[in-house]
């Protein structure tokens, strides 16, 4: 690991939340910018699962990422209903929900203006889906206008997780449903739970999913690395690589010895 990566990961770990953010926000930003392939849809580490997902021919190739959508909203019905996406990335976690289950509609929010307008493009012809730039931490959306609300292995970017918590609640109508799936830390983690409870959300269920995310992210590992090399400058690969979790960088081998875990929780506005 050379010496871009290694900082990159301290600071990652150590820095102010400020500082994170906007690193993270850097880092995303050139991505997206020099990345601009239209099969390249998916930025999360991936999800193993027992249970078979039937998925198009189209689809099959993305299964990996897909399964961690799959694993985080599965729990909820989503046909019918008014769905936001908070932290869309390139849009294809919001596209394949818009498309295998049906919602009334579906927002997908995130920050990146460019994926945002990758995003518009691609997939312009799904009726009842929207592509929306915005910020997580001061949405501006209406107080109750939503039935569900998800965020999948992007909270771990923001600068203040009370207040996208505030704000997820704000939007979500009573009874309304949140679908989270992150990493942290067993320390960070324990302060966020108290989070979910301090904000006003019920628990329904929560469960630690690392192996299945480690196993998915050693199945992409040549795939991914051959990605980052064909798009990202030299100077930037091994910070791409630790940014995409790819084995042998410093956050894979933190998920792997258990340092940071990847966590699923479904939680519930009260009535």
């Amino acid at each position: 690991m050379g010496f871009p990566a290694r900082a990159f990961y301290t600071a990652m770990r150590l820095a102010p939340s400020g500082i994170r953010m906007r690193m993270w926000r850097g880092l995303y930003q050139r991505m997206a910018r020099s990345q601009t392939d239209p099969s390249f849809r998916f930025m999360n580490y991936g999800f193993t699962d027992e249970a078979e997902l039937q998925l198009s021919g189209g689809d099959e190739p993305d299964r990996l990422f897909i399964q961690l959508y799959n694993m985080n909203i599965r729990d909820v019905e989503i046909e019918g209903k008014e769905v936001l996406e908070i932290g869309s990335g390139r849009g294809g976690g919001a596209s394949w929900i818009a498309r295998t289950y049906n919602p009334k509609s579906l927002l997908a929010v995130d920050y990146s203006a460019e994926a945002v307008r990758l995003s518009q493009g691609w997939f312009a012809a799904q009726d009842n889906l929207e592509f929306k730039e915005g910020n997580a931490q001061d949405l501006s959306l209406p107080d109750d206008s939503f039935d569900i609300a998800y965020n999948v292995e992007s909270s771990h970017c923001y600068a203040n997780i009370p207040e996208f918590l505030k704000e997820v609640f704000r939007v979500l109508r009573p009874g309304g449903k949140f679908c989270w799936t992150d990493m942290r830390d067993s320390r960070t983690m324990e302060k966020m739970h108290g989070q979910f409870l301090e904000t006003g959300f019920s628990i329904e269920s929560r469960a630690d999913v690392t192996k299945n995310v480690t196993d998915a992210l050693n199945l992409i590992d040549e795939e991914r690395r051959e990605m980052i090399r064909q798009s990202a400058p030299a100077s930037l690969r091994k910070s791409f690589e630790t940014f995409g979790g790819v084995p042998g960088t410093p956050i894979f081998e933190a998920l792997k010895s258990g340092k940071i875990q990847y966590f699923r929780y479904l939680l519930c506005k009260p009535r």
